[in-house]
């Protein structure tokens, strides 16, 4: 069994996971845009250029993500995307370019249980911590 995150976004999907590839390292697998797929028919005509359906590989895990269909869409709540690093440097920059243009909900510092752990929630809605034990 695998488990994989599905993240919705509100149509900003393909510049998410490009920022991702960027500030994270990550590796896009997969990116369907509506546009040509059997889903096309069902939405409004200017929705072609959004994803229907991509995979991006952090790490030695895959996430999933497309962007909601009109009138789908809600703000993620309830769960975090959480990375762990073995460096506390590496961390720090990681959390910073993750909050960069979104917010921080808990700065990245050292705590009882790690050398560094932050909470943000980046520009695209989505919320990360950030913890180097």
């Amino acid at each position: 069994m695998e488990v994989n995150p599905y993240l919705t976004f509100n149509g900003t999907c393909e510049e998410a996971l490009k920022f991702y590839e960027q500030a994270l390292g990550a590796h896009i697998l997969t990116m369907i845009k509506t546009e040509g797929s059997p889903a096309a028919e069902h939405m409004p005509p200017d929705w072609g250029d959004k994803i229907m359906h991509a995979r991006f590989q952090l790490g030695n895990n895959v996430i999933m993500a497309s962007d909601a269909p009109p009138g789908f869409y809600s703000q993620p709540a309830g769960f975090s995307v959480s990375i762990s690093v073995n460096d506390v440097a590496e961390g720090e920059k990681i959390f910073n370019k993750l909050a960069e243009g979104g917010s921080v909900k808990m700065p990245y510092s050292p705590t009882f249980w790690a050398k560094g752990f932050g909470m943000c929630i980046d520009r695209f809605s989505i919320p990360w911590m950030v913890n180097c034990e």
